[in-house]
Parts: structure tokens; sequence; C-alpha cells
């Protein structure tokens, strides 16, 4: 399996955020990432929102990953791969009751969110 490399820690919330990006597809508004040097992600759910529970209740960590396909290889798929934007594809997993999101950018970070200061040092 490929090295995980942080990315983000994600905390579900009730408490409406300023900068909020709504994500239709997952019925989730997330803020906080592109501002935080500790890459906090702020998410808060739409009552109808389509991701597991599991998810909308409790933290998560989030790695980059070199392959996503291997480094689902034995694992307790949450949220099987998609792309919630070009570049890029995630997954999640549960490990220890907790969710894991993994990620694999298909090219490098700052061309999928161009977000120029968000580039940290040994990201793609």
């Amino acid at each position: 399996m490929s090295p995980y490399r942080y990315h983000h820690i994600g905390i579900p919330s009730l408490v409406e955020r300023e900068n909020e990006e709504y994500i239709a597809d997952d019925g989730v508004y997330a803020s906080g990432y592109f501002n935080s040097p500790h890459a906090i992600e702020w998410l808060r759910f739409a009552p109808d929102s389509p991701l597991p529970d599991l998810i909308k209740r409790v933290p998560h960590v989030a790695f980059v990953v070199d392959h996503l396909d291997n480094a689902l290889h034995g694992q307790e798929v949450l949220l099987p791969p998609r792309s919630p934007a070009p570049g890029v594809r995630v997954a999640f997993i549960v490990d220890n009751g907790a969710p894991v999101e993994l990620i694999e950018f298909l090219r490098s970070e700052h061309e999928v969110w161009p977000h120029a200061w968000k580039v940290f040092e040994g990201s793609v």
C-alpha cells in the first residue's frame, strides 16, 4: 500500500460559517480548508445529504495516496471512489470505527483547486 500523506481533517458542524462552498452532489457546505494553515475543513450537511451517516457524524482525517485503488485493497470501503473535481479521485474507508478519506491527485492539487498558497511542502 502507498504511504499516506496528511491532507486535511474534516469536522462535521451545525454552524453556518463564512465563505461556505456548497457541493450539491453531496449535500454539504464546506469551509475553512483553503484558509487554515493546518488544513481544517468544516462540513455542514444539508438534511437530504446522501453521504453515509458516519461521515456526517464523525470527524475524518484525509490522506493523499499515490494509487487510490491499491490503497483501498483489503479495506472496509465506506464510500467508493468518485471524482469531486476533474483531476482528483477520493474514497472513504472505515478504520477503527472512524471515517478516513483517501485522495489521489491525477494532476497537481494547485491545478485541481487553484488556491496558490495552499500547496504544502511535499504535496503533489
